[in-house]
């Protein structure tokens, strides 16, 4: 069974920068494309970035050059670096992967950024 645990959020003021992981357990990790949703209050979930299993990664055009993400195969993780952050970027963040056409979802983790 393939589980996605975030970590990381937290309250942050604008401009400041924090740091979200996604550990993954289950199958082999390193198979597989994975990417970071956010979801802000009243409003849909949105793509944020992605790593696919070759290392390629994608963003949305609000974080790019802002946020990097990236992943260690080696230790079954992918991350989230956010900096420059600003009350837009408020939500709860979520790991996603999508295995053999099943979407697997972390629980989330929160991130607050303070104006």
């Amino acid at each position: 069974q393939v589980q996605l645990v975030e970590s990381g959020g937290g309250l942050v003021q604008t401009g400041g920068s924090l740091s979200l992981s996604c550990a993954f357990s289950g199958t082999r990790f390193s198979a597989w494309d994975m990417d970071w949703y956010r979801q802000a209050p009243g409003k849909q979930r949105e793509l944020v970035a992605g790593v696919n299993s070759g290392g390629r990664t994608t963003y949305a055009s609000s974080v790019k050059g802002r946020f990097t993400v990236s992943r260690d195969n080696s230790r079954n993780t992918m991350t989230l670096r956010m900096d420059s952050l600003n009350p837009g970027d408020t939500g709860v963040y979520y790991c996603h992967t999508l295995i053999w056409g099943r979407d697997i979802w972390g629980q989330g983790t929160q991130v607050t950024v303070a104006s």
